[in-house]
């Protein structure tokens, strides 16, 4: 027997292929090497990872019918009440992070804004609700491995201009060691982890900004 799947695309693979999303008809039993190697015209040379349901899988993976599934290019990743992440198409607000980790332990806050430069703008786009888990995850791992107070983050999606942020970061500890070590680990993961993509405006141009493959 065969099963449908329909699989989300993003950034450069959405402009590809003319469409946000395309179904493949797989053998029941079908893993997730078997739906890569039906989109290998579509990759062109990329390195791809399946998401399922939200969660970066390997190749062995068994798919299902009604599996949520996402072809992820390469990226330019629960809460906890202590926890903060949001994904948003508004302006970030390093104040509202600030406020959202204070805490009567704390004897730092640490904060950092990546923002835009030398190009007019950048376009953000997200698979914004794992993005917004991955986010979460990463900020409540990096509060237990790093021994912070709380933590936050937050990403812009849509168009951001020159110096404005389009990522923040905050996170609270007893000392700087760790609030400083903690903030450093959120936004490494996030680079690495979630699934945003960017793409340069300028000179009358548009492009995507390469990347690497994300880390599950």
């Amino acid at each position: 027997m065969a099963m449908v799947v329909r699989i989300q695309l993003y950034a450069m693979l959405r402009e590809r292929a003319g469409t946000d999303a395309i179904e493949l008809e797989l053998p029941e039993g079908a893993r997730v090497r078997d739906a890569l190697e039906r989109v290998a015209d579509l990759a062109d040379g990329l390195p791809l990872v399946l998401a399922v349901n939200r969660e970066y899988a390997d190749g062995d993976v068994a798919l299902a019918a009604g599996d949520e599934l996402a072809l992820i290019p390469p990226v330019s990743g629960g809460a906890t009440a202590h926890a903060h992440a949001r994904v948003l198409d508004e302006p970030l607000s390093l104040d509202r992070l600030v406020a959202l980790v204070r805490d009567p332990r704390a004897g730092a806050i640490v904060t950092f804004q990546g923002v835009t430069r030398e190009v007019e703008s950048l376009a953000y786009e997200a698979y914004v609700e794992m993005a917004r888990e991955r986010i979460e995850a990463i900020v409540a791992g990096a509060i237990v491995d790093h021994g912070l107070c709380a933590a936050a983050a937050e990403h812009r999606v849509g168009e951001v201009p020159l110096s404005e942020p389009s990522v923040a970061v905050a996170a609270s500890a007893p000392h700087r060691g760790e609030a400083f070590a903690g903030a450093r680990a959120i936004i490494d993961a996030i680079k690495a982890q979630a699934p945003i993509w960017k793409r340069e405006q300028g000179g009358g141009e548009a492009r995507w900004v390469k990347g690497t493959p994300p880390v599950a």
